[in-house]
């Protein structure tokens, strides 16, 4: 529910304590700044608590889903609310690890919650030797291992996205889904 719909919510900020001594006992004006001091209350008390909104953990639950749109994470919409702030919470830290195997494996394993495994061609070494061989193969790929309990549930569009939004633009990806007995 929309704070703004809320019934006769208090304002820490009624307009007749500001209004002149002689006004403060007109009842036409005491109505008048009673139904502005309604109007304005959602405002003041959104302001009032502002660093609230932006913590997910304390947020309004529809503000959690425009935190979470803000932020460029993709929602499920079965996920419980509870989920859903920690998802918001902990995304600023995985865009960190974004592009990274990482960052992928992390990200992959909040939408699924299951362990998923990254294998992937490239790789990154030092040495002194100036001409070295360099580490994993020429042709970049990479491959999502994700083992679900039911693959007829699985939404294999909606984790090629994920991982197509997560991954360098350059490297191609394939998924390969496991089918668990559990």
């Amino acid at each position: 529910m929309s704070r703004a719909l809320l019934d006769e919510l208090p304002t820490a900020h009624p307009i007749s304590r500001q209004l002149p001594a002689i006004l403060q006992d007109d009842e036409l004006i005491l109505n008048i700044v009673g139904a502005l001091d309604t109007v304005l209350a959602p405002i003041f008390l959104t302001l009032d608590n502002l660093d609230a909104y932006f913590d997910p953990m304390l947020a309004p639950d529809d503000f959690v889903q425009w935190l979470a749109e803000w932020m460029g994470l993709l929602l499920d919409e079965t996920w419980p609310i509870e989920f859903t702030r920690a998802a918001v919470a902990s995304t600023a830290d995985l865009y960190r690890w974004r592009g990274t195997a990482r960052g992928i494996r992390e990200v992959l394993e909040m939408y699924t919650g299951v362990p998923v495994t990254i294998a992937e061609s490239g790789g990154a070494t030092w040495s002194s030797d100036p001409d070295p061989i360099p580490p994993g193969s020429p042709v970049p790929a990479l491959t999502v291992g994700i083992p679900l309990p039911d693959l007829s549930a699985t939404d294999v569009r909606r984790l090629d996205l994920i991982i197509g939004s997560l991954k360098p633009a350059h490297i191609p990806h394939q998924i390969e889904l496991i089918g668990t007995t559990t």
